[in-house]
C-alpha cells in the first residue's frame, strides 16, 4: 500500500523581477516567466528559489516558488 503523502511534489517557479516590476511596463503585452519542477518535501520544507533564465528580462533571475 502507498503512503498518504508523497515526498515528491510538483512546484511552479515564477520570475521575481517580472512580478515586482509589473507585467505591462512598456505598454507591451509581456508575460511572466514560469518553470515547473519537482522538489522533495522532506529535504526542502521551505520555499524553493532557483536562478533560472527569464526570456522576458533577457537575463538569469531568481525564480521563487508560488502556490498553485
Amino acid at each position: 500500500m502507498a503512503k498518504g503523502k508523497d515526498a515528491r511534489v510538483t512546484v511552479i517557479l515564477e520570475c521575481t523581477s517580472c512580478v515586482r516590476n509589473g507585467v505591462n511596463v512598456k505598454k507591451v503585452s509581456r508575460g511572466i516567466s514560469r518553470y515547473i519542477t519537482q522538489k522533495n518535501r522532506h529535504n526542502t520544507p521551505n520555499r524553493l528559489e532557483l536562478r533560472k533564465f527569464c526570456p522576458y528580462c533577457y537575463k538569469h533571475i531568481i525564480h521563487g516558488e508560488i502556490k498553485k
